[in-house]
Protein backbone atom coordinates (compact mmCIF):
# COMPACT_ATOMS: atom_id res chain seq x y z
CA UNK A 1 0.00 0.00 0.00
CA UNK A 2 1.82 3.47 -0.65
CA UNK A 3 1.86 6.41 1.28
CA UNK A 4 -1.76 8.62 -0.05
CA UNK A 5 -0.69 11.04 2.33
CA UNK A 6 2.69 11.81 0.76
CA UNK A 7 0.53 11.76 -2.53
CA UNK A 8 -2.47 14.42 -1.63
CA UNK A 9 -0.61 16.40 1.93
CA UNK A 10 -3.42 18.54 2.08
CA UNK A 11 -6.41 15.50 3.03
CA UNK A 12 -7.37 15.59 6.52
CA UNK A 13 -10.56 13.38 6.21
CA UNK A 14 -11.59 10.54 4.06
CA UNK A 15 -13.24 7.40 4.29
CA UNK A 16 -11.93 3.76 4.17
CA UNK A 17 -12.99 0.22 4.47
CA UNK A 18 -11.42 -2.21 6.93
CA UNK A 19 -9.93 -4.85 5.88
CA UNK A 20 -8.57 -6.78 9.15
CA UNK A 21 -8.78 -5.69 12.74
CA UNK A 22 -6.19 -7.34 15.42
CA UNK A 23 -6.75 -6.20 18.68
CA UNK A 24 -6.01 -2.62 18.63
CA UNK A 25 -4.36 -3.04 15.23
CA UNK A 26 -6.60 -1.99 12.19
CA UNK A 27 -5.60 -2.17 8.52
CA UNK A 28 -7.81 0.14 5.76
CA UNK A 29 -7.86 -0.27 2.31
CA UNK A 30 -6.41 2.83 1.81
CA UNK A 31 -5.64 5.37 4.27
CA UNK A 32 -3.96 9.35 4.20
CA UNK A 33 -2.85 8.68 7.38
CA UNK A 34 0.90 8.97 7.30
CA UNK A 35 3.37 5.87 8.70
CA UNK A 36 6.26 6.85 10.37
CA UNK A 37 8.84 6.65 7.63
CA UNK A 38 12.73 8.30 7.23
CA UNK A 39 12.85 10.65 10.05
CA UNK A 40 9.23 11.58 9.91
CA UNK A 41 6.58 10.84 13.10
CA UNK A 42 3.24 9.37 12.42
CA UNK A 43 0.45 11.14 12.04
CA UNK A 44 -1.93 11.88 14.38
CA UNK A 45 -5.85 11.27 14.93
CA UNK A 46 -9.15 9.55 15.17
CA UNK A 47 -10.65 6.43 13.10
CA UNK A 48 -13.76 5.46 13.20
CA UNK A 49 -13.81 7.65 16.50
CA UNK A 50 -11.14 5.97 18.31
CA UNK A 51 -7.84 7.73 18.90
CA UNK A 52 -4.81 6.83 16.90
CA UNK A 53 -1.51 6.14 18.68
CA UNK A 54 0.84 5.31 16.09
CA UNK A 55 0.97 4.39 12.59
CA UNK A 56 3.51 2.39 10.77
CA UNK A 57 4.47 0.34 7.10
CA UNK A 58 4.97 -3.25 7.36
CA UNK A 59 7.55 -4.93 5.19
CA UNK A 60 4.94 -6.53 3.29
CA UNK A 61 3.75 -2.37 2.43
CA UNK A 62 1.05 -2.93 4.65
CA UNK A 63 0.14 0.47 6.96
CA UNK A 64 -1.13 -0.62 10.28
CA UNK A 65 -2.99 1.91 12.46
CA UNK A 66 -2.15 1.16 16.50
CA UNK A 67 -5.28 2.53 18.58
CA UNK A 68 -5.06 3.98 22.00
CA UNK A 69 -7.88 1.24 22.90
CA UNK A 70 -8.89 -1.78 22.14
CA UNK A 71 -12.17 -1.54 19.65
CA UNK A 72 -13.79 -4.47 21.32
CA UNK A 73 -13.92 -2.36 24.42
CA UNK A 74 -15.23 0.66 22.80
CA UNK A 75 -16.26 0.58 19.13
CA UNK A 76 -17.66 -2.01 16.67
CA UNK A 77 -14.39 -2.23 13.86
CA UNK A 78 -15.91 -5.03 11.48
CA UNK A 79 -14.21 -6.11 8.59
CA UNK A 80 -15.74 -4.73 5.61
CA UNK A 81 -16.90 -1.63 7.38
CA UNK A 82 -16.66 1.76 6.53
CA UNK A 83 -15.12 4.19 8.88
CA UNK A 84 -13.96 8.15 8.60
CA UNK A 85 -10.39 8.81 9.36
CA UNK A 86 -9.94 12.41 11.00
CA UNK A 87 -5.99 13.54 10.50
CA UNK A 88 -4.71 16.17 13.00
CA UNK A 89 -4.42 19.39 11.14
CA UNK A 90 -1.90 20.91 13.27
CA UNK A 91 0.29 18.20 13.79
CA UNK A 92 0.44 17.36 9.98
CA UNK A 93 0.66 20.74 8.97
CA UNK A 94 3.56 21.09 11.24
CA UNK A 95 5.31 18.22 9.98
CA UNK A 96 4.70 19.18 6.45
CA UNK A 97 6.40 22.57 7.01
CA UNK A 98 9.43 20.87 9.68
CA UNK A 99 9.73 18.59 6.59
CA UNK A 100 10.47 20.92 3.48
CA UNK A 101 12.35 23.09 5.77
CA UNK A 102 14.88 20.61 6.26
CA UNK A 103 15.13 20.46 2.32
CA UNK A 104 15.50 23.96 2.42
CA UNK A 105 18.15 23.76 4.71
CA UNK A 106 20.05 20.93 2.56
CA UNK A 107 19.61 23.43 -0.39
CA UNK A 108 21.34 25.85 1.52
CA UNK A 109 24.10 23.96 2.22
CA UNK A 110 24.42 23.31 -1.18
CA UNK A 111 25.97 26.63 -1.86
CA UNK A 112 28.65 26.53 1.04
CA UNK A 113 29.46 23.41 1.77
CA UNK A 114 31.91 21.42 0.50
CA UNK A 115 31.60 17.40 -0.36
CA UNK A 116 27.74 18.05 0.92
CA UNK A 117 25.90 14.49 1.44
CA UNK A 118 22.80 13.59 3.59
CA UNK A 119 23.06 11.48 6.56
CA UNK A 120 19.45 11.34 7.71
CA UNK A 121 17.04 14.12 9.44
CA UNK A 122 14.65 13.72 12.11
CA UNK A 123 11.21 15.78 12.95
CA UNK A 124 10.70 16.08 16.55
CA UNK A 125 8.23 18.36 19.02
CA UNK A 126 10.03 21.58 19.65
CA UNK A 127 13.13 21.44 16.89
CA UNK A 128 14.16 19.16 13.34
CA UNK A 129 18.11 18.34 12.94
CA UNK A 130 19.28 17.65 9.32
CA UNK A 131 22.79 15.28 9.49
CA UNK A 132 25.24 16.68 7.09
CA UNK A 133 28.37 15.33 5.80
CA UNK A 134 30.68 17.65 4.73
CA UNK A 135 34.19 18.63 4.13
CA UNK A 136 33.54 22.27 5.78
CA UNK A 137 34.16 22.68 9.19
CA UNK A 138 30.71 24.08 10.31
CA UNK A 139 31.38 27.04 12.23
CA UNK A 140 28.77 29.63 13.80
CA UNK A 141 29.70 31.82 10.62
CA UNK A 142 28.22 29.01 8.91
CA UNK A 143 25.24 28.22 11.21
CA UNK A 144 24.38 32.19 10.50
CA UNK A 145 24.55 31.75 6.97
CA UNK A 146 22.47 28.38 6.22
CA UNK A 147 19.71 29.99 8.78
CA UNK A 148 20.06 33.35 5.95
CA UNK A 149 19.92 31.52 2.74
CA UNK A 150 17.23 28.86 4.40
CA UNK A 151 15.02 31.82 5.29
CA UNK A 152 15.64 33.67 1.78
CA UNK A 153 14.30 30.65 0.14
CA UNK A 154 11.94 30.74 2.19
CA UNK A 155 11.18 34.51 1.54
CA UNK A 156 11.71 33.65 -2.52
CA UNK A 157 8.17 31.29 -2.11
CA UNK A 158 9.76 29.00 -4.38
CA UNK A 159 7.72 25.95 -5.54
CA UNK A 160 7.66 22.78 -4.54
CA UNK A 161 6.61 19.77 -6.12
CA UNK A 162 6.76 15.87 -6.02
CA UNK A 163 6.99 12.98 -8.55
CA UNK A 164 7.65 9.67 -8.97
CA UNK A 165 10.72 8.84 -11.63
CA UNK A 166 12.47 6.02 -13.21
CA UNK A 167 15.19 4.96 -10.28
CA UNK A 168 17.73 4.93 -12.59
CA UNK A 169 17.41 8.25 -14.21
CA UNK A 170 17.31 9.33 -10.79
CA UNK A 171 20.50 8.11 -9.16
CA UNK A 172 21.91 9.23 -12.79
CA UNK A 173 20.99 12.69 -11.63
CA UNK A 174 23.90 14.16 -9.54
CA UNK A 175 21.81 16.74 -8.29
CA UNK A 176 19.37 14.94 -6.61
CA UNK A 177 20.17 14.08 -2.77
CA UNK A 178 20.12 10.54 -1.44
CA UNK A 179 20.09 9.83 2.42
CA UNK A 180 20.85 5.57 2.72
CA UNK A 181 19.33 5.44 6.34
CA UNK A 182 15.75 7.16 5.41
CA UNK A 183 15.05 5.78 1.85
CA UNK A 184 12.11 3.84 3.41
CA UNK A 185 9.23 5.07 1.92
CA UNK A 186 11.00 6.88 -1.17
CA UNK A 187 10.34 4.36 -3.51
CA UNK A 188 6.78 3.45 -4.25
CA UNK A 189 8.31 0.01 -6.48
CA UNK A 190 11.62 -0.94 -7.03
CA UNK A 191 11.52 0.60 -10.41
CA UNK A 192 10.92 4.10 -9.39
CA UNK A 193 11.63 6.80 -6.76
CA UNK A 194 9.76 10.03 -5.44
CA UNK A 195 12.13 13.26 -5.65
CA UNK A 196 10.63 16.28 -4.36
CA UNK A 197 11.80 19.64 -5.94
CA UNK A 198 12.43 23.06 -4.11
CA UNK A 199 12.16 24.39 -7.55
CA UNK A 200 15.84 25.98 -8.41
CA UNK A 201 16.95 25.60 -4.74
CA UNK A 202 16.98 21.51 -4.06
CA UNK A 203 15.98 18.23 -5.22
CA UNK A 204 15.92 14.45 -2.53
CA UNK A 205 14.67 11.51 -2.99
CA UNK A 206 11.76 11.85 -0.48
CA UNK A 207 8.49 9.83 0.98
CA UNK A 208 7.44 12.98 3.44
CA UNK A 209 4.96 14.85 3.10
CA UNK A 210 5.96 18.88 2.37
CA UNK A 211 4.22 21.87 1.49
CA UNK A 212 3.43 23.21 -2.13
CA UNK A 213 5.52 26.25 -1.67
CA UNK A 214 8.26 27.23 0.60
CA UNK A 215 6.76 30.96 2.03
CA UNK A 216 4.05 27.86 3.59
CA UNK A 217 7.11 26.70 6.11
CA UNK A 218 6.95 30.26 7.99
CA UNK A 219 10.67 31.45 9.73
CA UNK A 220 13.49 29.12 10.66
CA UNK A 221 15.80 29.67 13.43
CA UNK A 222 18.82 27.33 13.42
CA UNK A 223 19.63 26.25 17.29
CA UNK A 224 23.19 24.52 17.16
CA UNK A 225 25.45 22.25 16.14
CA UNK A 226 27.43 18.62 16.91
CA UNK A 227 29.30 16.11 16.00
CA UNK A 228 26.94 12.60 16.45
CA UNK A 229 29.78 10.78 15.28
CA UNK A 230 29.81 8.53 11.30
CA UNK A 231 31.48 11.76 9.89
CA UNK A 232 28.59 13.65 10.36
CA UNK A 233 28.04 17.17 11.04
CA UNK A 234 23.77 17.33 13.41
CA UNK A 235 22.50 21.00 12.32
CA UNK A 236 19.13 21.33 14.44
CA UNK A 237 16.55 24.05 14.08
CA UNK A 238 13.55 24.96 14.95
CA UNK A 239 10.31 25.99 12.36
CA UNK A 240 7.32 28.16 13.20
CA UNK A 241 6.32 29.21 16.80
CA UNK A 242 9.07 27.46 18.69
CA UNK A 243 11.45 29.39 16.20
CA UNK A 244 9.94 32.38 16.41
CA UNK A 245 10.28 32.34 19.99
CA UNK A 246 13.88 31.18 20.46
CA UNK A 247 14.48 33.76 18.18
CA UNK A 248 12.64 36.70 20.21
CA UNK A 249 14.75 34.96 23.16
CA UNK A 250 17.82 35.67 21.27
CA UNK A 251 16.97 39.02 20.84
CA UNK A 252 16.09 39.79 24.32
CA UNK A 253 19.12 38.41 25.62
CA UNK A 254 21.66 40.16 23.46
CA UNK A 255 19.80 43.71 23.93
CA UNK A 256 20.56 42.84 27.80
CA UNK A 257 23.94 42.26 27.61
CA UNK A 258 24.81 44.87 24.84
CA UNK A 259 22.91 47.11 27.42
CA UNK A 260 24.85 46.05 30.07
CA UNK A 261 28.46 46.56 28.11
CA UNK A 262 26.66 49.72 26.97
CA UNK A 263 27.73 48.83 23.99
CA UNK A 264 24.73 48.60 20.88
CA UNK A 265 23.64 44.81 19.85
CA UNK A 266 26.17 44.92 16.37
CA UNK A 267 28.89 46.33 19.01
CA UNK A 268 28.42 43.00 20.89
CA UNK A 269 31.31 40.85 19.88
CA UNK A 270 33.86 43.10 19.85
CA UNK A 271 32.82 44.42 23.44
CA UNK A 272 32.60 40.48 24.48
CA UNK A 273 36.20 40.02 23.39
CA UNK A 274 37.32 43.03 25.38
CA UNK A 275 35.72 41.79 28.46
CA UNK A 276 37.07 38.93 28.15
CA UNK A 277 40.49 39.82 27.90
CA UNK A 278 39.66 41.93 30.62
CA UNK A 279 38.75 38.75 32.60
CA UNK A 280 41.57 36.71 31.91
CA UNK A 281 43.72 39.39 32.82
CA UNK A 282 42.56 40.06 36.48
CA UNK A 283 42.34 36.46 36.89
CA UNK A 284 46.02 36.42 36.24
CA UNK A 285 46.11 39.12 38.74
CA UNK A 286 43.84 37.57 41.36
CA UNK A 287 46.43 33.97 40.77
CA UNK A 288 49.41 35.80 41.71
CA UNK A 289 47.85 37.92 44.66
CA UNK A 290 46.33 34.94 46.24
CA UNK A 291 49.65 32.97 45.27
CA UNK A 292 51.83 35.73 47.47
CA UNK A 293 49.15 36.10 50.28
CA UNK A 294 49.17 32.20 50.36
CA UNK A 295 53.67 32.53 50.45
CA UNK A 296 53.24 35.33 53.00
CA UNK A 297 50.56 32.99 55.36
CA UNK A 298 52.91 29.88 55.03
CA UNK A 299 56.02 31.84 55.84
CA UNK A 300 54.43 32.38 59.57
CA UNK A 301 53.44 29.22 59.66
CA UNK A 302 56.89 28.00 59.41
CA UNK A 303 57.85 30.28 61.61
CA UNK A 304 55.77 28.91 64.31
CA UNK A 305 56.01 25.19 64.44
CA UNK A 306 54.55 22.82 66.63
CA UNK A 307 56.39 20.04 68.02
CA UNK A 308 54.58 16.40 68.02
CA UNK A 309 56.45 13.78 69.63
CA UNK A 310 60.18 14.91 68.32
CA UNK A 311 58.92 15.78 65.39
CA UNK A 312 58.58 19.70 63.59
CA UNK A 313 54.79 20.21 62.47
CA UNK A 314 53.85 23.23 60.47
CA UNK A 315 49.83 23.47 61.18
CA UNK A 316 47.72 25.86 60.30
CA UNK A 317 44.46 27.40 58.33
CA UNK A 318 44.30 28.87 55.14
CA UNK A 319 41.00 30.61 54.52
CA UNK A 320 39.56 31.63 51.53
CA UNK A 321 42.26 28.52 49.56
CA UNK A 322 40.60 25.08 48.33
CA UNK A 323 43.05 21.54 49.01
CA UNK A 324 43.83 21.62 45.41
CA UNK A 325 45.83 25.27 45.21
CA UNK A 326 47.32 24.34 48.68
CA UNK A 327 48.77 20.41 47.78
CA UNK A 328 51.70 21.59 46.15
CA UNK A 329 52.66 24.03 48.63
CA UNK A 330 52.38 21.32 51.32
CA UNK A 331 54.71 18.93 49.83
CA UNK A 332 57.30 21.87 49.30
CA UNK A 333 56.77 22.82 52.86
CA UNK A 334 57.39 18.99 53.80
CA UNK A 335 60.58 18.48 51.16
CA UNK A 336 63.88 16.73 51.42
CA UNK A 337 65.67 19.94 52.60
CA UNK A 338 66.84 20.68 55.84
CA UNK A 339 65.18 23.64 56.47
CA UNK A 340 61.74 21.33 55.51
CA UNK A 341 59.20 20.43 58.21
CA UNK A 342 58.57 16.77 59.00
CA UNK A 343 55.04 17.37 58.64
CA UNK A 344 52.63 19.97 56.94
CA UNK A 345 48.83 19.79 57.56
CA UNK A 346 46.58 22.45 56.89
CA UNK A 347 42.72 22.68 57.25
CA UNK A 348 40.27 25.09 55.47
CA UNK A 349 36.75 25.10 53.81
CA UNK A 350 35.81 24.85 50.64
CA UNK A 351 32.03 24.18 50.73
CA UNK A 352 32.79 21.80 53.57
CA UNK A 353 35.82 21.77 56.05
CA UNK A 354 39.17 19.55 54.32
CA UNK A 355 42.86 18.60 55.66
CA UNK A 356 45.36 18.31 53.62
CA UNK A 357 49.06 16.90 54.78
CA UNK A 358 52.47 16.28 53.56
CA UNK A 359 55.30 14.55 55.39
CA UNK A 360 58.75 14.10 54.56
CA UNK A 361 57.89 10.39 54.41
CA UNK A 362 59.30 9.15 58.05
CA UNK A 363 55.28 10.24 59.37
CA UNK A 364 52.78 9.01 57.07
CA UNK A 365 50.76 11.54 55.38
CA UNK A 366 47.69 9.03 55.08
CA UNK A 367 47.86 8.14 59.05
CA UNK A 368 47.47 11.72 59.90
CA UNK A 369 44.24 12.17 57.73
CA UNK A 370 43.25 9.23 58.74
CA UNK A 371 43.70 10.30 63.07
CA UNK A 372 42.15 13.76 61.46
CA UNK A 373 38.63 11.98 60.19
CA UNK A 374 38.46 9.53 63.07
CA UNK A 375 38.16 12.09 65.24
CA UNK A 376 35.53 14.79 63.13
CA UNK A 377 34.06 12.48 60.51
CA UNK A 378 34.48 12.93 56.63
CA UNK A 379 37.11 10.76 54.65
CA UNK A 380 39.67 10.96 52.79
CA UNK A 381 43.13 9.41 51.91
CA UNK A 382 46.74 9.04 49.92
CA UNK A 383 50.35 7.91 50.09
CA UNK A 384 52.68 8.09 52.77
CA UNK A 385 53.46 11.38 51.86
CA UNK A 386 50.64 13.53 50.62
CA UNK A 387 47.02 12.78 52.23
CA UNK A 388 43.58 15.03 52.20
CA UNK A 389 40.33 14.70 53.24
CA UNK A 390 36.73 16.45 53.36
CA UNK A 391 33.53 16.52 54.89
CA UNK A 392 34.83 17.30 57.94
CA UNK A 393 32.27 18.03 60.88
CA UNK A 394 34.24 20.96 62.14
CA UNK A 395 35.63 24.47 61.79
CA UNK A 396 39.09 24.78 60.42
CA UNK A 397 39.89 26.45 63.32
CA UNK A 398 38.85 23.24 65.28
CA UNK A 399 40.93 20.88 63.62
CA UNK A 400 44.14 23.18 63.89
CA UNK A 401 43.31 22.91 67.74
CA UNK A 402 42.91 19.71 67.41
CA UNK A 403 46.14 18.87 66.30
CA UNK A 404 48.02 21.34 68.07
CA UNK A 405 47.44 19.10 71.46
Amino acid sequence: MSQLAAREPETRSFEATVEAVEGREVVLDETYFYAESGGQPADRGTLGGALVEDVQKREDGEIVHLLAEDPADALDFEVGETVRGEIDDEFRTYAMRAHTASHALYGAGRKILDELGYGGFDIGEQKVRVDFTTATDITDDTLAELERLTNRAIWDSRPVSWEEIPQREAREREEIAFNTKTEEGVMSDSETVRVVTIEGFDWAACGGTHVSNTREIGPVTVLDRSNPGEGLTRVEFAVGPSAIRRRAEDVRAAREAAKTLDVGVAELPEAAERVSQQVEELEAELADAKETVLSGLLADLRENPVERDGDEWVVGTVEDFGPNEVADRARELAGDDEEAADAVVLAGKDGATFVVAATDGDLDAGDVVEDVTAEFGGGGGGSPQFAQGGGLDADPEEVVEYLEE
